[in-house]
């Protein structure tokens, strides 16, 4: 199986990116929605979604719809 490269198989054109819910930090930031919310040290602080440029990639990509 062949290593899929960043250019074609990059975050921002991930099913699971959602760019929506951080517009206001630029386009090139999103949220990855593969995997649940990270949480966090303490019992009242809210999980957060990680954070990642649309360039990034993973080994979770999936091609989003069109």
């Amino acid at each position: 199986m062949a290593l899929t490269t960043a250019g074609v198989a990059a975050c921002g054109k991930c099913r699971y990116f959602d760019q929506a819910s951080t517009e206001s930090h630029g386009a090139s930031l999103g949220l990855c929605r593969y995997n649940p919310p990270i949480s966090q040290p303490t019992q009242d602080s809210h999980g957060v979604w990680p954070k990642v440029e649309a360039s990034d990639w993973c080994g979770h990509y999936e091609r989003a719809e069109a």
